[in-house]
Order: C-alpha cells, then structure tokens, then sequence
C-alpha cells in the first residue's frame, strides 16, 4: 500500500500575520497561552486517604476561592504524593484519584465583543466539565483527548469572567500511572466570526517527487456571524526555520473564492506545486510552513498558520517499510506519557531530553502507548525526524479495568477518533494510526472494522493498526482483515503460518510491543536475576510473555518481511512495577495458554502478599530519572552499526567477589573483541550474524584493577571501553544538559549529579543522601534517582544516590536574568556545583 502526503499541521497558533518571522503556536493567529494565574483545589479523596467533601457552588462567578492555592499549567495534582505503600504499584503508589477543581478569573476586553472566543484544552485528566460565569459550557471525558469549548455565549466583555473547570480522577481507572488535573497546555483563542475551522485544514499530495510536489490543500471555513459571507483565502508557503520560524517564501496558492452561510461551514479545495521541494525524512526533517489569510470585503478576519512536510510511505509485506521510496528498519520504542519525576504534566524542554536521548540510542519511531499523546509529542518528532505509531485506545466496549474506556465507548469512541485524526493528521511524523492495545474486543471482526473505516474516513492517507496480544485469535477471527497493517505484540511463534495464509499473504506486518526486557540501572546479581525488588543489568530478565532484545532482534532477522519493532519501553515509567506488579490485567496476555496463565496467576497471588514498595517500571531502556541503563548500549549497537562503540558491563567494584567467577558481557558495534584484565587477554569472540548481538566472558575470575574491551570491525579496530576499580566516594561532580535556559518559567535544566572518587570516577555501589540548593533566579523543581523502589517525594530537596547517580530540575523565574548555581551536598564528600546562565 502507497501513501503519499503532504502535511499541515492544525493545531493553535501566536498572534501575527505571515510576515512575522516567527510564531507562538501553529493554528489561528489570536491564540494566547492561558497557562498562567489559575486557582487550585482537591476535593474527594486526599493524599492521606481521607475524603473532603465539594461544596456546593464552586462553578459559579461568585464563590469564594481565596484560600485556594495560586499555580500554573499544566499541573498534575497527583504527582506531589506522597507515595503510600497501601496504594497501588500498577498506578505509581500515588494518590491520583480524587476530585480537582480549578478556577481563573480573568478579562476579555470591551473592544473584543463581537469576536469569537474559544478554550482549547490539550488534555485534562479526567471528565472534564467546563463552566463560565456559573454557566455549564460542556465536557470531554477522555483525559487524553484534545478539545475545543466555544466561551462567546456566556462571556462578559470588558468585565471580570470567572471559568471553573472540574476533573475527577476518581471515576477514571488505569493501568499505570495517568495523572490527574489540567495536565497539558491550555490557550485561549480569539477569531473573527469568520475563520479557519478548528483543525480546519488538510493536505494530501497526489505527488511527490525531487523536482516537484503537488500539493492539495483542503480548508474547512465557518462563518458563525449572523449573515451569509462572500470570503477570500491566500496560502503563502514558507520554508521552516528552527522551532516556529518562518523563513523564504517558496509558493502561493491562487486565490479561491468561498461563499458560507450564517451559523455553517464550507470547505475550499486549493493546490499548489513545489519545485525541487526539500523532501522530509529521519535523517533530514524539512519542514514548511503554510500562512493561510482569510478576507472577507478586503478585510483580513483570519491568519492561520500550519506546518508542512512532504514525503511518501509505502506499506509492503514482502520489502518492508519505504520511506520516500527507500526501505527503512523501524527501530522503534513504546512510550508512556509521564515525565518522570514531573509526572504528567507537559513540559517541552523534558520530553525534548527524552527523545534527544533515544535519538542517540538509534531510535527512529516512537508508539504513543496506549493514547493519543501531548501535540509537542507530535511537534517536536516532526522537527527531529521521528515516525509515531499514533494510538487511540487502550479498551474498547469491554474493559480491562471497572472504570476505563468501556465506560466512554459507546457514546464517545467516534468524537475522540475523529478529535485524533482531525488534530493530528497533517503531521510527517505521523505514520500509522492505531485503533487499540490488546483490546477485550480484538477479535471483533465488527467492531475492528467501524473503527478502521472511522479513521479512514477521516484520512485515509495512513494505514489503520491494532496492537494484538492474541495475534491467531485476531487472524482467525478475521477481524484483522478489517486492517492495513497488522500489529503482533510479542506472540510471533506462528508468523510463517500466517505469512502462508492467502487472507494475510499481502498484509504488512509490525512488531508493535517486543522484549519487555527488564531492569535495574546499576545492579547486578549472581545466580539470581531478582533482588531487594530489583532485577539484574545483565539484560536477560522478561515477564513469561516477553524475550530478551536478543532474541526479539533474532525474530527480526528470521522474518525479514517484518516492517520492524516498537520494543517496551524507551523510559521508565510511573506504575506497572511488573515482574513486582500484582495487576491481574498481566494475565490478558496469556489468554490462550491454561498453563502460563495458571502460573502467573499464583505468582500474582504471592506478591498480592507481600505488598511489593516498587513504584515505576523496570522495562525501560532508560530509568525514570533518564539516565541509560545498560541495554541502552546493546541496541545503540545493533540499531547504529556505523557508530564506532563498545560497552562494557559490570562495573568492576567487586571487593566480595575477588578470586570469584563474575561474568562480562560486551555490547559493541563491531563483529569481533577481545577482553583484557589487567593487561592480560581473556580471549577474542566473535559475533555470528543474525545470532550474536552480544559477546559473552562467563568465567571471568574477579581481581581489582582495570577491563579492557577493545572491539574490532571487518578486522580492523573499530572501538575501545573500559572499567576500573574506583576509590572510596570522595566528592560530587555536577553536569547539566543544557548551558543555558531561558526565564520564561517552562524551560527545565537536568542536572546529572555523580558520586566520585578523588579520580573523578563515578562510585558505582555508592547511595549517599544529597541535599540540593539554587543560589540565583530560579528554583529546584523536582528530584529523582531512578529507583523504582524509592519513597522519597520529587519535590524533596534530597534524595539518597541510587548507584552513584541522581538527579535534580531546575527552571529560572519568569523574567528573572542572571546565573543559576545549583548546588550538592552530603556528608562526607565535597561538594559540587554546576552553573548555568538564564536569558
């Protein structure tokens, strides 16, 4: 299957018109941020577990809320905690669920009256209602949803309005951790009566080329004035710059002429032709720009800016994934959508750091499990040359949780498909839409099938997925056949069967969740893999249902047909602690098979007893605090061959184990190597292709001192790493991610702190307990570790080292300049200290 398109981008803009040279926010110019000044409430159930009833009122313009806490969005009212051994692990042990409320006084001014004023929401957890001045404006029950609510009905020009909006986490229930609150970006948008539609605009490209792209460009205009318009819309298209930069004007597409009567719609075809167009792709995401004007008797009512990026997919079963023609390996990682120690709150600058740092394991997909993500998720894969699987759903009509989306489904299904495809369908980035996870319904052949044709319907430019824990149930059934594309979460023992199979010879073929490898950044065990409610680095952990990376990377080479892997997960994540997770919903995976699940059901049951204090996830390539963790290095390995690297694992602080066996295993990207101890070789191995993906010493006998791997490639020296005995801790070392940020109160700076010997070598088996300061304009904003069994809250100004690491954000104050020193402390060692300016 072939899909060629040319993207634009629909969701909110900055105020301006295209001969800025910049902008805030894609969409309708007159947008502003309306993150700032909001007040905050929790009701229902508190932290501690006790109740604190609503009272009553609390929509209306006159309620007194001057007690109730001053903050800025977005804001997850989850995440401060405390954490509560009694709660749930699958949810992160943190008191989600309650009832918050959140209210903003604020003003439109007198001379607006006549214009049109929106609220639009990029998500709010969860059931979402909307009042204004005591007047019920409506809801959007999905937290992950992004909405739009029309305010002009009940607004007060010129005067003080009062908007109240309530979420209730407690009617909402999940499988890991959701957060709670108004968690993303909220703007405010002021149009003319006669404007852009909300993502009111499409473009396909029935061709693209090198030497050309025609582009077509479909503009849906409402006119909610109270008379019938004769409107003008002018396209200008323009090469992006970094971020929302407008740069050299390439095109125009000729004006077109729209009639649209009061209180409707009307749609508007235009095209246009790029000459020797710069072409999006991984390696080189170009974007542009398109300004679209609206005029109506000469006067502009409207600017809305989109972005464009033009490439071809084509789907095959038999050559794989070509992007722009050319076969391209996904190389793919599933993704929750917390930020670690900032929970679920948005912010741009963390969740840039995290793709930054899958960008240099090799990553080059990314599957927003189990939920359509925050737009900067999109926005930000477009500018860096990422694909995302893009996901709907993780339940259908029946759910794996009392309270999860069969609640929503029949009523909702359609609006938050078609609220997806409408924001999101113009992004490159965006390559696959996927209608579910390992749904209760997944061999519903009816049911697959309406929401397949849903999203067709709406842009039939991408293929239609489903991620299937239960791939035969799914082929048989022939539900599948309702798809494009069929997504396999791990079960792949019967790929050649269906590969056979006439109804599925044809059918393009994607490893949507692999692995679930899981692990303890650091620690390392002998004879065992599970300990203290930790797992081993050496990498070769999995739940029953899963495999190493080696063998999912074995399957791949078997099945060269396969489009590629989305391997679970890139990060950590807050919940689903599993192998130390007693959800029952683990048991869904083994559906079909009376004996694992018969297994895992008495294994669930033991840790139902002992009430395990793990708090996040092992699966992780990454920890939750974002530092690598070994595995990090054996897929950059496999998925960077060209990069000279080698990676060697333990660390080598093993004052028990001297004259023991420790075994060594090496990741590199070179097919040969030889190990040193102390000098001495302990042997050259060599990688077998498509069998091989790491080298293996098992009888390495300990002493102290220094192992050294040097790495050959095709016979020649392609890369050395080494590790060595360190000295006792002797001092902090600070390094941040960023050299400088900027005081616009949203941009985060990551402070790596390692614990040192006097050589500057981090102390691996080291967990002192840090106090963190900021001297300067700004202020610690959380702290983490990555260990998934620590208690400590995120907003503390300490935190105890997790093998030898630990991490402290910091953001500036709005509108403040000058340096931020942030500051580490414990007992016994010297302190640190990194700098970093604000402008």
């Amino acid at each position: 299957m072939r899909f060629i398109l040319g993207l634009l981008a629909v969701i909110l803009c900055g105020s301006g018109i295209h001969a800025q040279s910049s902008f805030t926010r894609l969409g309708s110019a007159g947008t502003t941020s309306f993150d700032e000044g909001w007040l905050f409430k929790r009701y229902g159930l508190q932290p501690d577990g006790t109740r604190l009833e609503e009272p009553q009122q609390a929509e209306t313009a006159g309620f007194n809320d001057g007690d109730w806490q001053r903050l800025s969005l977005p804001h997850d009212f989850g995440i401060t905690g405390p954490f509560r051994i009694d709660l749930s692990g699958n949810t992160g042990k943190l008191p989600w669920k309650g009832i918050g409320w959140y209210r903003k006084h604020f003003k439109i001014p007198a001379a607006d009256a006549g214009k049109k004023i929106f609220i639009d929401f990029d998500g709010a957890m969860a059931y979402a209602e909307i009042w204004l001045n005591g007047h019920y404006v409506g809801t959007w029950p999905y937290g992950y949803t992004s909405f739009r609510m029309d305010l002009s009905p009940y607004l007060e020009f010129g005067k003080e309005n009062v908007l109240a909006v309530k979420l209730n986490t407690e009617k909402w229930d999940s499988r890991w951790y959701p957060g709670a609150g108004i968690y993303r970006h909220v703007w405010l948008v002021k149009t003319e009566p006669v404007h852009v539609a909300h993502w009111g605009t499409y473009i396909t490209t029935p061709s693209v080329t090198t030497q050309a792209a025609d582009i077509k460009m479909a503009v849906t205009l409402d006119n909610q004035g109270n008379k019938p318009v004769k409107a003008t819309l002018q396209t200008d298209i323009f090469e992006a710059g970094a971020g929302n930069t407008l740069k050299k004007k390439v095109a125009s597409v000729q004006q077109k002429n729209i009639e649209v009567a009061e209180g409707s719609n009307n749609k508007v075809d235009m095209t246009v032709t790029i000459r020797n167009p710069r072409i999006w792709s991984i390696e080189n995401p170009n974007r542009y720009f398109a300004v679209t004007t609206v005029l109506v008797n000469g006067k502009k009512t409207d600017t809305y800016y989109s972005t464009l990026g033009l490439r071809t997919l084509e789907f095959t079963a038999r050559n794989g994934f070509l992007l722009n023609g050319k076969r391209v390996e996904i190389q793919g990682v599933c993704n929750h959508h917390d930020l670690g120690a900032l929970g679920a709150a948005m912010n741009t600058s963390a969740l840039k750091r995290q793709l930054v740092l899958l960008k240099e394991m090799g990553v080059n997909a990314i599957r927003t499990s189990h939920n359509p993500p925050a737009p900067e998720l999109l926005e930000l894969a477009d500018e860096m040359g990422f694909l995302v699987w893009d996901e709907a759903f993780d339940a259908w009509k029946h759910g794996k949780k009392k309270n999860d989306y069969n609640k929503l489904y029949d009523e909702w299904h359609e609006k938050d498909l078609v609220a997806l495809v409408h924001r999101d369908r113009n992004h490159p980035s965006v390559f696959i839409w996927s209608i579910g996870n390992e749904v209760m319904d997944q061999r519903d052949v009816a049911m697959t099938k309406e929401l397949a044709d849903i999203m067709r319907r709406e842009d039939p430019t991408r293929p239609v997925s489903n991620g299937y824990n239960d791939p035969d149930g799914g082929r048989s059934s022939g539900a599948v056949q309702g798809l494009d594309l069929m997504g396999v979460n791990y079960f792949f023992g019967q790929q050649a069967k269906w590969d056979a199979d006439p109804r599925y010879a044809n059918m393009p073929t994607m490893g949507s969740e692999t692995s679930s490898c899981v692990s303890s950044r650091g620690e390392y065990f002998f004879g065992t893999n599970r300990q203290n409610w930790q797992i081993t680095s050496y990498d070769l952990d999995h739940p029953g249902w899963g495999c190493t990376p080696d063998v999912q990377f074995a399957t791949n080479a078997k099945y060269p047909n396969l489009l590629g892997e989305f391997m679970w997960t890139g990060f950590d994540y807050l919940g689903e602690p599993t192998p130390y997770n007693s959800d029952e919903t683990n048991l869904l995976n083994f559906r079909t098979d009376p004996s694992k699940r018969a297994e895992l059901e008495k294994a669930l049951e033991e840790l139902t007893k002992n009430n395990p204090p793990s708090r996040s996830s092992y699966f992780g390539i990454i920890d939750l605090a974002g530092f690598p963790k070994d595995r990090f290095y054996l897929y950059q390995s496999h998925w960077r061959p060209n990069l000279p690297m080698a990676h060697i694992l333990p660390h080598w602080n093993w004052q028990e184990r001297i004259d023991s066996v420790v075994p060594v295993h090496v990741y590199t990207s070179g097919d040969e190597a030889e190990l040193f101890l102390n000098g001495k070789s302990l042997g050259r191995k060599k990688k077998q292709p498509g069998k091989d993906f790491r080298l293996v010493w098992d009888d390495v006998v300990y002493a102290p001192g220094e192992l050294k791997v040097i790495a050959y490639k095709q016979g020649k020296q392609w890369a050395t790493d080494r590790v060595a005995t360190t000295g006792e801790a002797a001092k902090l070392g600070l390094s941040s991610n960023a050299k400088r940020i900027k005081n616009n109160g949203q941009e985060l700076a990551f402070i790596t702190v390692k614990v040192e010997d006097k050589n500057g070598r981090m102390v691996p088996r080291s967990h002192p307990k840090i106090r963190f300061s900021v001297e300067g304009p700004g202020e610690i904003v959380a702290t983490d570790n990555g260990d998934a069994t620590s208690f400590e809250s995120f907003q503390s100004p300490e935190k105890s080292a997790y093998n030898g690491m630990a991490l402290v954000i910091v953001k500036a104050k709005k509108g403040a300049r000058g340096v931020l020193k942030i500051k580490a402390a414990a007992d016994g060692l010297t302190p640190g200290q990194a700098v970093v300016p604000v402008e």
